[in-house]
């Protein structure tokens, strides 16, 4: 490599672009900079004028990027991110930022624990929290946008490029209204499920409802209840259990981390309804000491637990 080439390229003008791009325009990239909206502006306007062509629509508000400017994205944010591990390996402290992909429940009960931990082993990372649905993290995964992902092992991710590995367990419980008749029973079947109206995890217009683990769960057992809707969002999916339009079936976290005023939760009985969840990275990712910091962080945390699991007094 000649590094010649590189010369007169600086590291702010990258910086810069990269922002624009991430954050939707010269004003939103300033202030995630903490620099002037004219200093971004020019350092965009140096990086097209080295490399001849324009990289963002600015008759468009906010500016946009050009079939150019998304070709050279990926390109500039690699090279932030080789720079980003120079600085980790400096002086042999694991230091860095690192994106973590979470669903809500599993975020709420898993990224505090992780922030706790990494304080006390490796205070130089920083954690990120990246808040989505399943199927979205996956994507965002694939395509370079978060670091690890904590999300079920079902729906499938469509990619060859990732692997996981098991941190939990959970049961799916359902949910009941409570002055339902089933909302005192200890456990409850799949088929006293599928002969009410249901509620379960998921979203119907994505086209992976029929991967979600409740879903499965009624395939499994040759069920075909009449779901009358699907949410990725616990607190909607208590809100309709409440109101009275149908039974919950999700995961036992989502619940256990929500306000289930007017609710209750009833395990359900057969031993394959369950959502298993992983932390996940990409196979053909580069090598960092601080992502494999957290994802050995994460591996160690413990496991929720459950109210049905805990012996009485």
């Amino acid at each position: 490599m000649d590094v010649r080439n590189v010369l007169p390229y600086r590291i702010d003008w990258i910086v810069s672009f990269v922002a624009v791009a991430h954050h939707g325009g010269f004003s939103a990239a300033a202030k995630a900079l903490y620099r002037s909206q004219p200093r971004i502006s020019s350092h965009v306007a140096e990086l097209e004028r080295l490399l001849g062509a324009r990289l963002l629509d600015r008759s468009l508000q906010p500016a946009a990027l050009t079939p150019e400017g998304r070709a050279l994205l990926p390109h500039a944010e690699e090279v932030l991110r080789r720079l980003s591990m120079l600085a980790e390996l400096t002086g042999g402290v694991v230091r860095g930022e690192v994106r973590l992909g979470a669903y809500p429940s599993a975020a709420s009960y898993l990224y505090p624990a992780a922030v706790r931990a990494l304080r006390a082993t490796h205070p130089h990372v920083r954690l990120v929290l990246r808040e989505g649905p399943s199927v979205a993290l996956g994507d965002d995964l694939v395509e370079g946008g978060v670091d690890l992902a904590i999300r079920p092992l079902q729906p499938l991710v469509n990619s060859d490029e990732v692997v996981s590995r098991v941190l939990w367990r959970e049961p799916l419980v359902a949910v009941f209204r409570d002055n339902h008749p089933l909302a005192r029973s200890r456990s409850v079947r799949l088929a006293q499920i599928a002969s009410l109206p249901v509620v379960t995890i998921g979203e119907s217009g994505e086209g992976h409802g029929r991967q979600y683990e409740s879903n499965l769960a009624f395939a499994m057992a040759g069920l075909n209840p009449v779901i009358i809707a699907q949410t990725n969002q616990p607190q909607t999916l208590i809100s309709l259990v409440r109101h009275g339009m149908g039974t919950g079936v999700t995961n036992s976290l989502a619940m256990t981390t929500a306000n289930t005023e007017g609710v209750v939760l009833v395990p359900v009985a057969e031993p394959y309804c369950e959502r298993v969840v992983a932390v996940w990275w990409r196979a053909n990712a580069v090598v960092s000491p601080a992502v494999e910091a957290v994802r050995r962080t994460l591996t160690t945390l413990p496991a929720p637990r459950w109210p049905w699991d805990e012996p009485p007094l």
